[in-house]
C-alpha cells in the first residue's frame, strides 16, 4: 500500500505515512490516492487547496470554520518542519477540549488528517516552512473561527517562549467562550 495510515487520540484525526521511493534522481510518493484514503475512512470530496509560507517561530491558527462553511483537512508541510496541532471542538466529544501534535516535515513527509469539528493550527520549527492542505469545503470569512493559541484550558506545550502571530489570532477567545460544534 502507499500510505500507513495511523489513529491518534483524536477520534477521526489520522497520521498519514505516505510510501516514498527514493533514487539516485530524489524521491516520488503519492500525496494523494482517493482509493487508499476510502479505505481507511477518509471519504471527503476535496475542494480546495492552500498553500502557507511562514518564517520560523510562527504560530497559525489555532482556527475552525462554523457551519454550513466545516472544514475537513489534510495537511502537509513540503519544505521546512512544523509541529502540527489539533483540538478537539466537538461539544459532545470525550476528549473535547483535548489536543494531539504531530511533526510535519519536508524529511519526513507525514500528512495529517483532520476532519471536521476539530480547530487547527501549527507552528514553524525551522527556518521557515510552507505548508500545503486540502479542504473538503470553500474557505468563508464570515464562518471563520479560532481559539487563543495559549489558552490555559487546553494546555498546549509549545516548544517556543515568543512565537510570531498575527494580530487576529492575538484576538481570539477562549476555548471557555466558544460555541463549539455538535456531531
Amino acid at each position: 500500500m502507499a500510505f500507513q495510515f495511523s489513529k491518534t487520540k483524536l477520534d477521526g484525526v489520522i497520521l498519514i505515512r505516505p510510501e516514498v521511493h527514493y533514487d539516485e534522481r530524489g524521491f516520488f510518493l503519492e500525496s494523494y490516492t482517493k482509493k487508499y484514503f476510502e479505505e481507511a475512512g477518509i471519504k471527503d470530496e476535496f475542494v480546495q487547496d492552500n498553500h502557507s509560507f511562514s518564517i520560523r517561530n510562527t504560530i497559525r491558527g489555532l482556527h475552525y470554520q462554523e457551519e454550513p462553511y466545516a472544514q475537513s483537512k489534510l495537511i502537509r508541510c513540503i519544505s521546512g518542519e512544523i509541529m502540527d496541532v489539533v483540538v478537539d471542538i466537538r461539544m459532545d466529544s470525550d476528549t473535547f477540549g483535548k489536543y494531539v501534535s504531530a511533526i510535519l516535515s519536508s524529511e519526513n513527509k507525514n500528512m495529517l488528517y483532520i476532519p471536521r469539528g476539530f480547530a487547527h493550527g501549527f507552528l514553524v520549527m525551522s527556518d521557515y516552512a510552507e505548508v500545503v492542505y486540502k479542504t473538503d469545503n470553500y474557505y468563508s470569512r464570515d464562518h471563520e473561527r479560532g481559539i487563543i493559541w495559549n489558552d490555559e484550558d487546553i494546555g498546549i506545550d509549545w516548544p517556543v517562549k515568543n512565537p510570531i502571530i498575527s494580530a487576529k489570532d492575538k484576538s481570539w477567545p477562549g476555548l471557555r467562550n466558544i460555541r463549539g460544534v455538535r456531531r
